[in-house]
């Protein structure tokens, strides 16, 4: 007997300058002094049943907010954008906004890039390997999990849905405080500003 192996490989169906990643600029830029500046987004898994549904978030590193948010059943380009429009519609930032998000295939995707093109958005991207360079997101991540999923199972995403709304809108984003903001609500915040 002799043991046969075939390849195993996946092929690149884009071009891999389509999927380049962008250089961290959140390194060499100051920490933001107003709203609308810099912004931060990702992507989490979260357990539902025996199956696993996606979040992506954005969060205006200024005051930790989130001020766009999607859930939903698939990780694809289409949760991360529906995040991304989400933000720019309630907050409508100046050109020159800088993005940094995580080195993910939804964030390289060609048309994510266009909306970020359209407007007029610098896209920085985590140093391979350093996740900490998204620290804020994966903390609101955290905190999240650990102040309403832990300890808690959800039957439909209807229900998770309603959930997180609540937390990010009527707790995170309005009651929470933060001690990165002197002890106030990301919305106190902005409000000083």
């Amino acid at each position: 007997m002799k043991a046969r192996v075939s390849r195993v490989y996946r092929r690149l169906l884009k071009r891999r300058e389509e999927l380049k990643a962008l250089p961290n600029h959140r390194l060499v830029e100051a920490k933001p002094v107003g709203i609308d500046q810099q912004w931060s987004s990702d992507v989490t898994y979260i357990r539902l049943g025996r199956r696993w549904v996606y979040l992506a978030v954005v969060l205006d590193l200024y005051s930790r907010r989130v001020i766009g948010w999607q859930l939903a059943e698939r990780l694809d380009g289409d949760l991360s954008r529906g995040a991304l429009r989400q933000a720019f519609t309630s907050r409508q930032p100046a050109p020159g906004l800088l993005l940094h998000t995580d080195r993910g295939v939804e964030y390289r995707a060609r048309k994510t890039q266009a909306l970020l093109q359209r407007h007029q958005v610098r896209h920085s991207m985590n140093r391979p390997g350093q996740c900490t360079d998204n620290a804020e997101v994966e903390s609101f991540f955290k905190t999240l999990k650990g102040e309403l999923l832990h300890a808690t199972s959800f039957v439909t995403i209807r229900q998770l849905l309603k959930h997180i709304r609540n937390y990010i809108d009527r707790f995170y984003n309005t009651q929470r405080l933060h001690s990165g903001l002197g002890y106030q609500t990301p919305r106190e915040f902005e409000a000083v500003m």
